[in-house]
C-alpha cells in the first residue's frame, strides 16, 4: 500500500493566473518558497529554499501542461501532483496530491505532515492571489535554526 497527502482550494481567479502562482519564482516567492533558481518548466530542473530552513531542495522531473497540470519530484520517493480545473464563473480549484510512499509509521507521520503543509500551501497561495496578502511572512520563524551561543 502506497500513501498519499492531498489538499484542494477554489481560488477566485482565472485558472491562468492561478497556473503563474505557481510556475513563476517571482510569485511563488511572495507566498510559499523564498528563493527559486528558475521558473518550472517541463524538463528542467531548479532549487528552491524555503525561509525557515537552511537547506536546498532539488525540484525534478518537472512536467508542466500550461493552465492544466504542474508535476514534480522533491522526494524521491514520491510525485507531486498539482491539476488546475477552470470552474464557469472563472475561478479555479486546485488539487494536490504528492503520492509514493510505502505505508510504515514513519511514512504515516510524512502523509499527515505534508497534507497539512500543502493545505497551508494552498492557503497562502489563495490569500496571495485573491488579496495580496503573505500569510507567511514570519509564520514559521520559531522553525529557523538558532546560532550557537
Amino acid at each position: 500500500m502506497r500513501l498519499e497527502s492531498n489538499a484542494t482550494i477554489q481560488i477566485q481567479k482565472p485558472v491562468g493566473e492561478v497556473f503563474e502562482g505557481i510556475v513563476n519564482p517571482e510569485k511563488m516567492t511572495k507566498y510559499f518558497i523564498s528563493e527559486s533558481s528558475g521558473r518550472l518548466e517541463t524538463g528542467k530542473n531548479v532549487i528552491w529554499k524555503f525561509p525557515e530552513f537552511n537547506e536546498r531542495f532539488p525540484i525534478s522531473e518537472i512536467k508542466i501542461e500550461t493552465n492544466r497540470s504542474i508535476s514534480f519530484v522533491w522526494d524521491p520517493e514520491t510525485v507531486v501532483n498539482i491539476t488546475l480545473e477552470k470552474l464557469p464563473d472563472n475561478s479555479t480549484i486546485v488539487r494536490v496530491n504528492e503520492n509514493g510512499k510505502e505505508l510504515n509509521a514513519d511514512n504515516l507521520k510524512w502523509a499527515l505532515e505534508n497534507s497539512g503543509g500543502w493545505a497551508n500551501f494552498l492557503a497562502c497561495m489563495k490569500a496571495f492571489l485573491e488579496y495580496g496578502i503573505q500569510l507567511r511572512k514570519g509564520a514559521f520563524d520559531f522553525m529557523k535554526e538558532k546560532p550557537n551561543k
